[in-house]
């Protein structure tokens, strides 16, 4: 029988965790995250266990301050670095939203093919990325962007209707370089029987049994 690795993951959730304080933003989680015994074992899990993050909307902007997304491991941040930040029209947005697929190289997407099409729900106020030209062009070139907000025809898009917060270039979720940390703002493992009954589409990207998969490689 093929081994079996010791499923290792760390997946941080969205929902204003620790009720979106202090001063919001995932702060409460990015301090957390930042004490030497839970970084020290973060850095282990990555890169001596091989081990998988998921950042899902807060959980997504703790990574993105840790630098865990799109660098791949804790490290001090400046204005330099990609960030999320306010929605474009300055307030909280709670909706449904269409995402593509447009790399699969993460671990966490090995169920999907680039172009699948994702319902997914979104409740955030700073859920915008922002990042430079050069970082952007670095991160498309790496495969490292995952997701990206799609309109009705599936390709990307700026129209506030389908990209709920101005994200540059539609960017709804992004990678570390090999693909095992991923953060994402759409709330994806919303998912069951029973919701969103009334409003067609694919919802289940099946990033959990695709992290089960990897696991059992």
């Amino acid at each position: 029988a093929a081994a079996v690795r010791t499923a290792q993951m760390i997946v941080i959730p969205g929902g204003f965790s620790g009720g979106d304080e202090p001063d919001g933003s995932a702060k409460l989680i990015t301090a957390f995250f930042r004490n030497a015994a839970v970084r020290e074992q973060v850095t282990a899990l990555l890169e001596q266990r091989d081990g998988l993050m998921l950042g899902i909307c807060n959980g997504f902007q703790a990574l993105i301050k840790l630098g865990l997304v799109p660098y791949g491991r804790i490290m001090d941040t400046d204005e330099s670095f990609p960030t999320l930040t306010y929605n474009v029209i300055g307030r909280h947005q709670s909706k449904l939203v269409r995402t593509r697929v447009c790399s699969t190289r993460s671990p966490w997407l090995a169920g999907t093919e680039v172009g699948d099409i994702y319902t997914v729900p979104i409740s955030h106020g700073e859920g915008r990325f922002l990042a430079s030209q050069e970082l952007i062009e670095q991160l498309a070139a790496n495969g490292q962007i995952a997701t990206q907000y799609a309109g009705l025809d599936g390709y990307a898009t700026m129209d506030t209707a389908f990209n709920p917060n101005g994200s540059v270039c539609a960017i709804e979720g992004i990678t570390s370089p090999d693909g095992r940390v991923f953060g994402k703002m759409g709330h994806s493992e919303r998912i069951g029987p029973a919701l969103y009954r009334n409003v067609p589409g694919t919802y289940d990207m099946h990033l959990f049994a695709s992290a089960v998969r990897y696991f059992k490689k």
